[in-house]
């Protein structure tokens, strides 16, 4: 068996056996398979496609090709997955909200990608903050206090991570065969029972169209399932920022005010809807409903919030966050409102060029290796429908120089569309897609 035989296979759409793919991704991971082999694999199954059942055998073979944890809890172990968007901070209070309602959460997290915040950059704008663990600590967190929000290690689904760069650079990264393996190998490999996928649509979203959307979600949820993993997936709006907030610490702090009991949020209400959706799944509500209910009154009750300020003091952050968050985050020397031009009703909101206003003023990457600022973004940002004049504030700048506020005032004035026509703001969910 070669990687030759295996690319030519693909070039010609036959379909592959197991023992092919799974021989390519130990090559993936061991070096065996070549750059150049990877590149051409990428774009053959871009091209053509794997099938769903290699879909699901690439999967599990990347998923294999590392390590797999294991538990032995006395729960059931959850998860969920965005595919990105902007102010969108729910795993930070999903994770110790699941926990409270009895499930064990390993989230394994990434960074901010494109326009889209990352969930391990906000946590790590709580001061002394450090979400690289080894597995001893994880299991720890997990006995202790029932979640870990933690960076993926080494060697978690290493052939994803060689596939993945080299994707970046050969114009393949829209391959739903790709995506789909790419998201659940590394999930997979956290050893969960379940399983619930956040698939943002909309203006902020990768997936821009709701078709886009839908083939998505149903690749995702038909493949964890074949893989093993009970899923579901939910369709939900990105064409304006989920929360009120865009930058990491203004996240942060707006999940702080929802521990405190601010719960009519649409950040709130998809923190509780993702949770009800997972503890039902997990066998730990009776049905969405119940389970959304038991996720609100772990909220409500502070539980949820005892176990994050536990988590943020095992990771190196402050002891008393959770008493005294104000006090402990990071803020912009320079915040200054943004007004509209003209009086009028908000009819859009361009919500990937807001998330690139973060960007631009440092609360994310323009290059790989970049700088975060942990402080800069938006706060009280309009929402679609609302009315507004030039004395209402269409969001303000938290930024590091007048100059670094003044371009993103100019940036968000441009992403916002106002018109005479009122506005019947879009769902929260659009849909749900179960097996």
């Amino acid at each position: 068996m070669d990687a030759r035989s295996i690319i030519t296979a693909l070039r010609f759409g036959q379909p592959l056996s197991r023992p092919e793919i799974e021989w390519f991704a130990k090559g993936l991971a061991s070096g065996a398979v070549t750059d150049a082999q990877a590149g051409a694999f990428a774009m053959a199954v871009c091209l053509n496609g794997l099938g769903e059942q290699g879909r699901v055998v690439l999967t599990e073979a990347m998923r294999d090709s590392g390590d797999i944890l294991k538990w032995d809890l006395p729960g059931t172990v959850l998860d969920k997955h965005s595919t990105g968007g902007v102010g969108d901070s729910v795993s930070l209070m999903l994770a110790p909200a699941l926990a409270a309602c009895g499930a064990y959460v390993p989230m394994i997290s990434g960074r901010g990608l494109g326009h889209t915040g990352g969930t391990l950059d906000k946590l790590e704008a709580i001061p002394g903050l450090a979400t690289e663990v080894d597995e001893p600590s994880l299991r720890r967190m997990l006995d202790e206090f029932g979640c870990a929000i933690v960076s993926a290690t080494g060697q978690i689904a290493p052939a994803d991570k060689r596939l993945y760069a080299v994707r970046d650079v050969t114009a393949t990264v829209e391959s739903i065969d790709l995506i789909t393996a790419s998201i659940l190998s590394k999930k997979l490999a956290a050893g969960l029972e379940g399983l619930v996928l956040d698939v943002k649509c909309g203006s902020g979203a990768f997936m821009k169209s709701m078709e886009e959307a839908q083939t998505l979600s149903k690749a995702l949820v038909s493949t964890a399932n074949g893989a093993g993993c009970a899923a579901t997936a939910l369709i939900t709006d990105m064409n304006q920022p989920l929360a009120s907030t865009a930058g990491n610490a203004l996240e942060v702090s707006e999940c702080m005010t929802v521990f405190e009991g601010m719960l009519e949020s649409p950040l709130a209400e998809l923190t509780c809807i993702l949770g009800g959706a997972l503890l039902a799944l997990g066998g730990l509500a009776p049905n969405e409903r119940v389970g959304r209910e038991m996720i609100q009154g772990s909220i409500a009750n502070g539980q949820a919030g005892e176990r994050f300020g536990k988590m943020v003091a095992f990771l190196g952050g402050p002891r008393d966050f959770l008493e005294n968050w104000r006090a402990c985050l990071p803020t912009a020397p320079v915040a200054v409102d943004v007004f509209a031009e003209f009086s009028g009703i908000v009819q859009a909101i361009d919500t990937q060029i807001v998330g690139m206003a973060v960007v631009h003023l440092g609360g994310g990457r323009l290059r790989g290796g970049d700088r975060i600022e942990p402080a800069v973004g938006l706060s009280n940002i309009i929402r679609l429908g609302a009315s507004v004049d030039s004395e209402t504030p269409l969001a303000r700048v938290h930024a590091l120089s007048k100059e670094d506020a003044q371009r993103a005032a100019s940036i968000i004035r441009d992403a916002v569309v106002l018109g005479d026509a009122p506005v019947q703001p879009p769902p929260l969910i659009y849909e749900r897609i179960v097996q």
